[in-house]
């Protein structure tokens, strides 16, 4: 009779559970993970390109050792940052540091439009459609990611599935959030002292 009583309480409890929205908390989670998983992918794969066009500016334009070391260090930094997506603070030092990223990068674009030959090399031009190709990739996965957060939080907050939430201690996420969308796009004006079309 014991053990009757356990199998009708155990399956009283996944009928239970499965009514009052924890299956959908944990689908919900698992795809703000996925989405997540892809942000970093399309970072790393940015991070993965910018030696080899540090390298290729180096070739035409060694003078702009700022410029270089700027990129080089902004990436050392975003590869120091170990972000929980889970904790608003380190998800906005992660912020924060791709957005130094992104800037240094911007700036290194800047410096090749005043070498006409490094413009015109190949290996750079194909560094450079990789680079964008890439951030229109960060793009995509970063709208994709929000989405799910925001139809976890959505769910997590929604009567009943609340109480379960509350219950198993789900709360909402943090958002993904970027100062400026169109960094790369939008390079900063920077002076570098030098006339136009200066070549090495």
């Amino acid at each position: 009779m014991r053990r009757i009583l356990q199998v009708l309480g155990a399956v009283a409890l996944t009928l239970g559970l499965s009514g009052c929205g924890y299956n959908e908390i944990q689908s919900a989670d698992e795809a703000t993970k996925s989405a997540w998983s892809e942000v970093i992918n399309q970072y790393q794969r940015r991070a993965d390109l910018i030696p080899n066009l540090v390298e290729t500016v180096k070739g035409y334009a060694q003078q702009e050792r700022d410029v270089l070391l700027g990129v080089t260090e902004a990436r050392s930094r975003v590869g120091q940052v170990q972000v929980n997506p889970d904790n608003p603070a380190s998800l906005q030092q992660f912020e924060q540091a791709q957005g130094s990223l992104t800037s240094a990068l911007s700036r290194l674009l800047v410096v090749a439009e005043n070498y006409p030959q490094l413009k015109s090399d190949q290996n750079f031009r194909e560094l450079q459609a990789q680079l964008e190709g890439t951030e229109n990739r960060i793009t995509v996965a970063r709208k994709r990611y929000i989405d799910a957060v925001q139809n976890y939080n959505v769910l997590v907050r929604r009567f009943p599935v609340n109480l379960t939430a509350m219950v198993f201690g789900y709360e909402p996420k943090p958002q993904f959030t970027v100062a400026d969308e169109g960094a790369i796009s939008r390079p900063p004006a920077v002076d570098f002292n030098r006339p136009q079309g200066a070549t090495k």
